[in-house]
């Protein structure tokens, strides 16, 4: 959409221009709807020229092409590591991880925890669809009981593959974590909750309160060989129930 209104109409949406192209994800998936927040935060607090972005492996990857910030690549699970780094170094910066379930709780588990555990402080944009959605279809560990992929294709067993891990409820135990809330895309009242939560969190991270973990339970159409209509339908029967959507920890409010 253009971001001027033609002769008789009323403009009343501009699409930011922090997001330099249109993306390519598949139909219906939540990443696009998720950098379209960031960016619009990033340019309502007025924080461009501040903003590094540090984001590893999978469909996360992509977000380099899209959100005009600063952008650093991390290896495989590595990003909680590189955004300490950066922030220790520009501690002014502002900066966030944007990672999904197979990177953040998988192979990047213990940085993730450390990062948490230590209060680092940036921001964890965590987007859990519940399976390796570019690199084959593979279970993670937020996997759902029963639910199939690549490497399930019975369905995930618990009892040899373990629980799905509840991220939000786990990094909520640490202490000098500032900001927890599970959020989703699935409705416009739950999107308008998600950038609500995505803005608070950095607002956190410039007063300097500590880490903050933003975790949308997104969809993943392509991998979950669904319609994006049928995925919408799956995260609330099944992905929700598990996932609630929520203020874990808002060490704000508390104050």
């Amino acid at each position: 959409m253009a971001n001027t209104a033609r002769e008789g109409y009323e403009l009343i949406y501009r699409r930011t221009p922090l997001l330099v192209t249109r993306n390519r994800y598949c139909p219906g998936c939540f990443h696009s709807t998720m950098h379209k927040f960031l960016m619009e935060v990033v340019e309502e607090l007025d924080i461009q020229d501040k903003t590094i972005g540090v984001c590893p492996v999978g469909c996360s990857v992509f977000a380099y092409e899209y959100l005009d910030v600063d952008m650093q690549e991390a290896a495989h699970g590595r990003a909680a590591a590189v955004a300490t780094g950066i922030k220790r170094l520009l501690p002014d910066k502002v900066v966030f991880s944007y990672q999904g379930d197979g990177d953040l709780a998988a192979i990047g588990i213990a940085e993730t925890l450390h990062a948490c555990n230590r209060g680092e402080n940036f921001t964890f944009v965590f987007i859990n669809n519940g399976i390796y959605g570019m690199t084959g279809g593979q279970m993670a560990p937020t996997t759902l009981e029963g639910q199939k992929s690549t490497t399930s294709p019975y369905g995930r067993d618990i009892k040899t593959a373990g629980a799905p891990l509840k991220m939000c409820e786990l990094v909520s135990t640490f202490e000098a974590v500032a900001y927890v809330e599970r959020v989703s895309c699935n409705t416009a009242a739950n999107a308008r909750k998600a950038k609500r939560a995505v803005k608070k969190a950095i607002q956190y991270q410039l007063e300097g309160m500590g880490t903050t973990f933003i975790e949308v339970a997104s969809n993943c159409p392509s991998q979950w060989k669904c319609t994006p209509e049928q995925s919408l339908d799956w995260l609330k029967d099944k992905v929700y129930p598990y996932y609630p959507l929520g203020v874990f920890k808002d060490k704000g409010k508390k104050a």
